[in-house]
């Protein structure tokens, strides 16, 4: 259900970053990481993400749009601009009609999935885009959340927004040291399995609930000291000449393996 954009707007203190000449310049600055993080604020663009945003329980901060934009999705308390202005406030190539202003969420802790639960756990990954996308792969096979390694590429970067379609306001995601969370959900039963081009054919191995997936990068694959925890090692099978798929290609194929012997 969409909500009111009035209801939701924040503090008045920060509202007036965003809505005057100078507040365009602090939206704009939320391009970049830096920004992002001082002031606690990301970017939605787009129709469709705002869309999306609108039936989250995220919170909005304010609303930047074309008038045609704001009439037709039901926008009434927008800042209404001129398309040029639109076009240099947004990241997108193309359709910066809205932007939206919103509040990064409480940061949330790694914890353990849920008895037959599964966590997706992403070591340096650097592509916002794969990040997006392993994000509404999540989504789609009904993992938890997404677990990111220190230093990881941040999922507020505007590319990932737009490449998550929304999974982003579903699917929580945890920064911190994964080596770490994976030794103590270990210990506390959760079965830990690696991405690895050597390890077990996927669809050989037994695969046991609750479960963290570990995928590295396509670059570097697994870090040394996610390596070295306990878990076992999964591999997707090859069966032509391709030497290896990206995160996200990989993410759907495991996943969809999990989810089958889930069903």
């Amino acid at each position: 259900m969409r909500r009111d954009v009035s209801i939701l707007r924040g503090c008045q203190d920060i509202l007036n970053t965003v809505s005057g000449s100078e507040g365009l310049k602090r939206v704009r600055s939320l391009h970049q990481k830096k920004y992002r993080d001082e002031q606690g604020l990301f970017l939605v663009q787009g129709r469709k993400l705002v869309e999306e945003l609108m039936r989250s329980s995220y919170e909005v901060v304010a609303i930047h749009a074309t008038a045609e934009a704001a009439h037709e999705l039901g926008l009434k308390d927008a800042f209404i601009h001129p398309g040029h202005q639109l076009e240099k406030l947004g990241t997108l190539e193309s359709g910066n009609e809205v932007v939206a202003v919103v509040r990064k969420p409480k940061v949330r802790s790694m914890a353990a999935p849920a008895p037959k639960g599964m966590v997706l756990a992403l070591d340096g990954i650097n592509d916002p885009g794969n990040l997006g996308t392993v994000l509404r792969i999540a989504d789609r096979f009904g993992a938890e959340a997404v677990w990111c390694s220190e230093g990881s590429v941040d999922v507020f970067n505007p590319k990932c927004v737009g490449a998550s379609m929304g999974s982003i306001f579903r699917i929580p995601v945890t920064y911190g040291p994964l080596p770490e969370a994976l030794t103590r959900v270990h210990a506390a039963g959760v079965h830990i399995y690696k991405a690895e081009g050597s390890g077990k054919d996927v669809f050989d191995a037994e695969l046991k609930r609750p479960s963290v997936l570990v995928l590295g990068s396509e670059s570097h694959g697994l870090s040394e000291a996610v390596r070295c925890e306990p878990g076992s090692s999964i591999a997707i099978p090859n069966w032509g000449g391709a030497e290896s798929l990206n995160v996200a290609m990989a993410a759907a194929a495991l996943c969809m393996e999990f989810a089958r012997r889930n069903r």
